[in-house]
């Protein structure tokens, strides 16, 4: 079996993603005066403390749903190499992240098709717009 290491000092990787929500006015100017009152530096960090506060309360069910799920957790990275041996031995992935899963951009959409029988991430994929669309059957 080919193994497919985590290579963060490869990968350029976004910490971060943009998402947008819609808030009553009500909710907003709470949080508002929670940040004049100091409690907050700003909108965002309430946000992100209070998503935070949210997975840890239910960090028991995230956990075992990962085990179940056979998820890799964190940020999963596959290089052009990574793909060619596995196309080399014969096998095909099976991509299950929790997190960051990253397909470098030289990675040829042909190559990937070959190599990457199914593909769900729960966060964010990184490919490029070929490989995604050559995938575009696979990701669940």
């Amino acid at each position: 079996m080919v193994q497919v290491k985590p290579s963060p000092s490869r990968a350029k990787a976004v910490e971060s993603e943009k998402i947008t929500i819609n808030l009553g006015h009500v909710d907003l100017g709470q949080i508002d005066l929670l940040v004049d009152e100091r409690f907050y530096s700003n909108r965002t960090d309430f946000i992100r403390t209070a998503i935070r506060n949210q997975i840890e309360r239910h960090n028991d069910v995230v956990r075992r749903a990962v085990e179940v799920r056979h998820l890799e957790l964190g940020l999963r990275h596959y290089a052009r190499d990574d793909l060619e041996a596995a196309k080399a031995a014969g096998q095909q992935l099976h991509i299950q992240v929790l997190g960051l899963a990253v397909i470098d951009p030289d990675v040829p959409p042909d190559l990937a098709r070959d190599t990457i029988a199914s593909i769900r991430v729960l966060g964010a994929l990184q490919a490029s717009s070929a490989v995604k669309a050559a995938l575009a059957g696979r990701i669940l």
